[in-house]
């Protein structure tokens, strides 16, 4: 049985009552607030309805903007239900940006991270190594 979106949805809003949603050719985006965004992805690990157990990707957007430049994006896949799921995270501050790691939800995420980080300078907070993954440790960006 694949996953609704109203099942999807009864299982972040107790967690993220400011969700935001979108679909774009029946693919389910859900906006996250920063805060809440390792909460929201445990309960969608955990929760027995959803069981979004595998980490596809997480990946970065540059809007090249001033505010809400970067967004993290991160795809997640129910094996049980045969779902699948995209998070958002919009960053709030575009001359540093962080974000929370998810790395003790999904170990998967360490390299993701480390990735987004090398590539746009997205510092993930609480993340257990983060360093570069394509460039020379000493590489400084020229902007």
């Amino acid at each position: 049985m694949a996953l609704s979106k109203e099942t999807i949805l009864d299982v972040v809003r107790p967690v993220c009552p400011n969700v935001e949603i979108s679909e774009h050719h029946n693919q389910l985006t859900l906006v996250i607030p920063m805060d809440d965004i390792v909460e929201v992805c445990q309960e969608l690990r955990d929760n027995s309805l959803t069981q979004f157990t595998f980490l596809v990707d997480i990946t970065a957007i540059d809007w090249n903007r001033k505010v809400g430049r970067f967004e993290v994006v991160y795809f997640l896949q129910s094996m049980a239900f045969s779902g699948r799921v995209r998070l958002k995270v919009v960053l709030p501050n575009s001359v540093h940006p962080h974000c929370p790691t998810v790395v003790g939800v999904w170990e998967a995420a360490d390299w993701y991270e480390r990735e987004a980080y090398d590539m746009y300078g997205i510092k993930f907070d609480g993340h257990p190594d983060l360093r570069r993954f394509y460039m020379p440790e000493d590489f400084a960006d020229p902007s």
